[in-house]
């Protein structure tokens, strides 16, 4: 279908169908965009997402009867 095809047919609709034409046309995009957003992990992407506490390495009192 050709964009003038498709602009012809929305130009006969009422308003309110027309607003409803353009909501549609962003969900798609929003679909679409989303769909190509996926692939490979950028590196330091998660900085800030994780905090490491400053006793991370300390034994753990539950394992002290063990050590």
């Amino acid at each position: 279908m050709s964009d003038t095809v498709l602009l012809d047919k929305v130009s006969k609709l009422p308003e309110n169908l027309k607003a409803e034409v353009f909501d549609f046309i962003d969900f798609l995009l929003h679909k679409y965009n989303k769909t190509n957003e996926a692939g490979e992990p950028v590196f330091g992407s998660g900085k800030g997402m994780f905090v490491m506490k400053p006793d991370f390495d300390e034994p753990l009192e539950d394992f002290k009867e063990y050590m």
